[in-house]
């Protein structure tokens, strides 16, 4: 649905994005992820016709951006970070006058405010200024302006922004089903709605690409170590000494006592190599008091912290 190739875009002499390529499927949720300032936003204000690219191409549903705008446009629900708002109009005629910008047939633009007023929770807000909105009700109305002529993709950036808990796993919850119908590309700097919404993620720095695939993927190609935790009912020195002469064994580091009453080692392995069998029967063969044994893998967090510090320091040397 959206090929994206070699695409730069310069601010005067400042290069924002710098000769990215990617794609997004038909039917693809994707988590386009970077600290502030790397280009996220330029690169979603080009795909959605707001901004012209310096060089390169993108195209959507094999439409030029540039030499098929409009046509573009009409197969695009935007919802952008800060999203201009009617604050004198009501919920309903903001939403009317929406569905008439984007060309719904007048006789269907009150069926389809009332369906947006219901998918993004609207209701009890129907007959109040936009302007006395709250922070959360605005972003559902920026979410129901992006779906109301029906789009076959949507770009989202920063959805979930000023909402409490309960609205933004509401939210999480409608992208999932949109997801379903439409293609989707959502630029959040919450790491965990990444994992627990999109299928796939690209993480952009400084303009440039610097990872994209699979959340697990991605994680698993940073995970050089493997941490393992074990927690025993008293100290056992004894197994702190053991367990560093094993060979696959990069570091044991004593954490002593926890909350709970145990007492904790952690153990990193080398290769992200699994060794909780092999720990498990050391603990039974030598009675120690094994109370806890888990792992405990790279985060997305750290592999972001990783991709960007890395990043950001050899742009600087």
């Amino acid at each position: 649905m959206i090929q994206i190739d070699k695409l730069s875009k310069y601010y005067g002499y400042v290069k924002a994005v710098d000769d990215i390529t990617f794609s997004v499927n038909k039917g693809e949720i994707v988590g386009f992820l970077g600290p502030n300032g790397a280009g996220k936003t330029t690169t979603m204000k080009v795909i959605t016709c707001y901004m012209l690219p310096s060089s390169g191409k993108v195209t959507v549903d094999n439409l030029d951006v540039v030499e098929h705008s409009l046509e573009v446009r009409k197969k695009i629900g935007y919802m952008p970070e800060s999203a201009p708002l009617y604050t004198d109009l009501n919920v309903v005629e903001y939403l009317k006058l929406v569905a008439e910008l984007r060309g719904v047939p007048k006789e269907k633009r009150n069926q389809r405010a009332k369906q947006m007023i219901e998918v993004c929770a609207l209701g009890e807000m129907i007959h109040k200024r936009v302007g006395a909105l709250s922070k959360g009700y605005r972003q559902r109305l920026c979410l129901a302006q992006a779906l109301i002529h029906d789009p076959e993709i949507l770009i989202l950036d920063e959805p979930t922004v000023g909402l409490d808990p309960n609205q933004i796993i509401e939210i999480r919850s409608l992208i999932k089903e949109l997801g379903r119908e439409k293609t989707v590309i959502l630029s959040t700097h919450i790491l965990s709605e990444v994992e627990s919404t999109c299928g796939r993620i690209i993480i952009i720095n400084r303009g440039k690409i610097v990872a994209d695939g699979r959340t697990e993927d991605i994680v698993a190609g940073f995970s050089g170590s493997s941490l393992i935790t074990m927690e025993f009912a008293l100290p056992t020195p004894e197994a702190t000494i053991a367990i560093r002469n094993l060979d696959r064994v990069a570091s044991v580091r004593e954490i002593g006592y926890v909350a709970g009453g145990g007492w904790q080692i952690r153990i990193e392995t080398r290769d992200n190599i699994d060794l909780r069998y092999d720990l498990f029967r050391m603990a039974a063969e030598n009675q120690w008091h094994l109370l806890e044994l888990h792992r405990e893998s790279a985060s997305l967090e750290e592999v972001f912290q990783i991709l960007t510090k890395e990043n950001a320091e050899s742009s600087l040397n």
